[in-house]
């Protein structure tokens, strides 16, 4: 199949394409290139466009069999930053997106949802895909909308599937630092601290990105009656943990550091447990090989090997948030997220 993935340059996106590829797709890319010289390691996709996602039409899809679409802010404090963005660019601009593709012909929508907008779930007890959605947060929200305005337009040759995804983990060229399992490795290695926000409490399910791509791919191989306009929680039912459990995990992996509770102590409200059932009973032969230690150990390596230092840990390069503001700031970027003159490389 000829495929589109949007926001290929990502954190998820640069692991995808090249799964993609190997499984025999002609990919196309396209990003808008917000954190482009933000790379922990060098991995590039020379099929790809410039452009974002907000500017396509029908034109821009013509020849494609289906689109992966990753682009989006991509978590909590990019919501906080403008939610009115978050959900032109999440929402919005993704239902525009998947019209045009219906009317280009294209037959399968990949839409990279998340499991945030179950929030504060109120019950330790795993939740499946029929739970009521409660977002807490812009970027949750903007899921949801997006999820029930895509779920419209299905029909008889165009079909979207939702992939809910965990909360990422693992190494990436376009690492991010400010998911959980991620940031509290970098904690563990440049301050011999595990940092934890929270009362450690809250449950959070986990899915490696490498395993995220392995269901992308399953997704848009697999017969149409199998996930048109079907929502999918990703991941594995051993990977849901609590906070305090991954701090623990880290500790023992990177060794010599302590667990720190440096928030006010108070629990987060944002706390679920998933049932990754209907996954695993849909797609017997989807693998899904990674745990939170394995992946910890993966990104102590990867960190090591890229020379992660507090100063980069906590800068612009691997945060997402601090790397928009730079841009806004220096004037690169207007307040529309959108490009006013060549992007300054950092790191």
């Amino acid at each position: 199949m000829k495929i589109l993935v949007t926001g290929h340059h990502g954190y998820i996106g640069s692991i995808t394409v090249p799964a993609l590829v190997e499984a025999g797709h002609d990919v196309v890319g396209l990003d808008t290139f917000l954190y482009e010289g933000c790379d922990l390691f060098e991995a590039e996709w020379p099929h790809a466009r410039r452009a974002d996602v907000r500017d396509l039409g029908s034109r821009d899809l013509e020849g494609f069999d289906g689109v992966v679409h990753l682009a989006a802010l991509s978590n909590d404090p990019l919501g906080a930053l403008s939610p009115e963005l978050t959900l032109e660019i999440n929402c919005d601009a993704a239902v525009t997106l998947a019209r045009a593709a219906r009317e280009a012909g294209v037959q399968r929508f990949v839409f990279a949802s998340s499991c945030s907008m179950y929030g504060a779930a109120g019950t330790d007890d795993a939740i499946t895909e029929e739970a009521p959605l409660k977002p807490l947060t812009a970027y949750a929200e903007s899921k949801v909308r997006a999820e029930e305005a895509l779920h419209a337009l299905a029909d008889d040759s165009f079909s979207p599937v939702f992939m809910r995804n965990a909360t990422a983990f693992g190494a990436s060229p376009r690492l991010r630092l400010d998911i959980v399992l991620n940031n509290l490795v970098g904690w563990a290695l440049t301050t011999g601290a595990v940092r934890i926000l929270s009362d450690g409490t809250p449950w959070r399910p986990l899915v490696h990105v490498q395993d995220i791509a392995r269901a992308t791919v399953a997704m848009l191989e697999a017969p149409r009656e199998v996930v048109h306009a079907h929502a999918f929680n990703v991941g594995s039912d051993r990977d849901n943990y609590r906070v305090s459990e991954l701090a623990e995990i880290v500790q023992a992996v990177v060794g010599d550091c302590a667990i720190e509770y440096a928030g006010t102590g108070d629990p987060d409200p944002r706390s679920y447990r998933v049932d990754f059932g209907k996954l695993s009973s849909q797609f017997p032969d989807l693998s899904l090989d990674w745990d939170a230690e394995r992946g910890a150990r993966e990104l102590v390596t990867a960190y090591r090997a890229a020379g992660m230092t507090r100063e980069l840990f906590d800068g612009p390069t691997f945060v997402r948030l601090r790397r928009l503001e730079e841009q806004l700031a220096s004037g690169t970027l207007d307040r529309e997220l959108r490009w006013q003159q060549p992007a300054v490389t950092t790191g």
